[in-house]
């Protein structure tokens, strides 16, 4: 049976948006989408849609409206991770989540490192909280690196998964603020990242990182311009 139609709500500048719209890309999908100004939500879209207000969301069957008048027929869902897997069950030949038991605990144990070792503390970099350092960033890498599997594309092997989509939208935009002198860090301190990310220690990680910003889905869905825009407005330039 065909997956009913996707309404989907989302934003250029926001990782977490951006990993929806790499696993839509990803299985082909076809769905509405509809810009959200996160500096200006539009007053239907909490009580219409998601009531924490944020992106991303998704609006699920239901008659053909506008997404402006999402339908109360429709079924909302909220939470970038579980839209990924959402999309995937949808589209289950597409393969970004496993059928193997074994390969789902390693995507979404990739997931964990992911998040508690570097998602959890680039942001905090980037504005310039002391108590993330370079070496903090090293130390994610790192943890990452650790559970790469050898001689492998991938997070979880040469299948592309929902590790991946987790991943990629955040290292994007760390390396956008970096290569581009964009955050409150200290020029120090982006220096010092820069130069040790390039260590022959971790040419895995970067093979892998290199193979996931070459994926077409991740092309198509990254706004550089207007992520470097934003950031360049919240977080100024480096000291």
């Amino acid at each position: 049976m065909a997956p009913e139609q996707i309404t989907l709500y989302t934003a250029k500048i926001c990782p977490y948006a951006q990993r929806t719209e790499i696993a839509l890309a990803e299985v082909g999908a076809t769905f509405k989408r509809y810009e959200i100004d996160l500096a200006n939500k539009p007053e239907w879209y909490a009580p219409k849609v998601n009531p924490a207000s944020k992106v991303p969301a998704i609006a699920y069957g239901g008659p053909d409206v506008a997404p402006e008048d999402a339908s109360p027929d429709s079924i909302k869902l909220a939470e970038s991770l579980i839209l990924v897997e959402f999309i995937a069950d949808l589209y289950p030949s597409s393969n970004i989540l496993p059928a193997d038991p074994v390969l789902r605990a390693k995507a979404r144990f990739f997931i964990e490192i992911a998040s508690s070792k570097f998602i959890s503390n680039w942001m905090k970099f980037a504005s310039g909280n002391p108590e993330v350092t370079h070496t903090t960033l090293l130390n994610g890498v790192d943890a990452i690196q650790d559970i790469l599997p050898d001689g492998a594309k991938y997070a979880i092997g040469d299948q592309y998964s929902i590790a991946d989509i987790a991943f990629t939208p955040f290292w994007a935009r760390l390396m956008l603020v970096l290569q581009k002198g964009i955050g409150a860090y200290k020029v120090e301190e982006r220096e010092s990242f820069l130069k040790a990310i390039e260590e022959p220690k971790f040419t895995k990680f970067n093979g892998y990182v290199q193979r996931l910003l070459e994926r077409q889905s991740f092309k198509s869905t990254f706004h550089e311009d207007i992520v470097e825009a934003v950031f360049r407005r919240r977080l100024g330039v480096p000291k």
